[in-house]
């Protein structure tokens, strides 16, 4: 991960501007999430950049095998279960709209050995539902991983 701690100041940042607007008690765990997934084995993070200000990241990790969650969704299991989980995409209000998600979030995935990619989306942004959508994701159930979490969409998509 580099430098952990530079890294994790610049999420918290982009984060809480992100968030300042609409920041929920379950937002306010952001700095547990962090900590959480950069301790992942197989932990990944993309950071984007617009002349040396942080615009937004994307990060995951590969759950532990056996730990695909997303299975009981799915009457017929695929035959590649490998799977990548899209923990955050996160984009500042500057450059929101400006394609940088798309970016971000492809760079994350770009290289990828997994055959899946899973993300949970807040069902309170519909408008995130469709983006993701429009990248290949299906939608295959709901999750409320935490008792004070939204009832997040479960998303699926194919890397190849």
């Amino acid at each position: 991960m580099g430098d952990e701690s530079e890294i994790r100041q610049t999420l918290l940042d982009v984060h809480a501007d992100a968030y300042a607007d609409d920041m929920t008690e379950f937002d306010e765990r952001f700095p547990w999430f962090v900590d959480h997934w950069g301790g992942n084995p197989g932990f990944a993070c993309v950071i984007g950049y617009d002349e040396g200000e942080p615009l937004g990241f994307a990060y995951g990790a590969p759950p532990a095998p056996g730990r695909e969650w997303w299975r009981e969704h799915l009457s017929e299991p695929p035959a590649d279960d490998s799977t990548f989980s899209v923990s955050e995409l996160m984009v500042r209000p500057k450059w929101r709209k400006t394609g940088a998600a798309e970016r971000l979030h492809s760079a994350l995935l770009e290289n990828r050995p997994e055959a899946l990619a899973v993300l949970l989306v807040d069902p309170n942004h519909p408008k995130a539902q469709t983006l993701y959508e429009t990248w290949g994701y299906r939608k295959i159930g709901n999750r409320q991983p935490f008792p004070d979490s939204p009832n997040f969409a479960v998303m699926l998509r194919y890397l190849r």
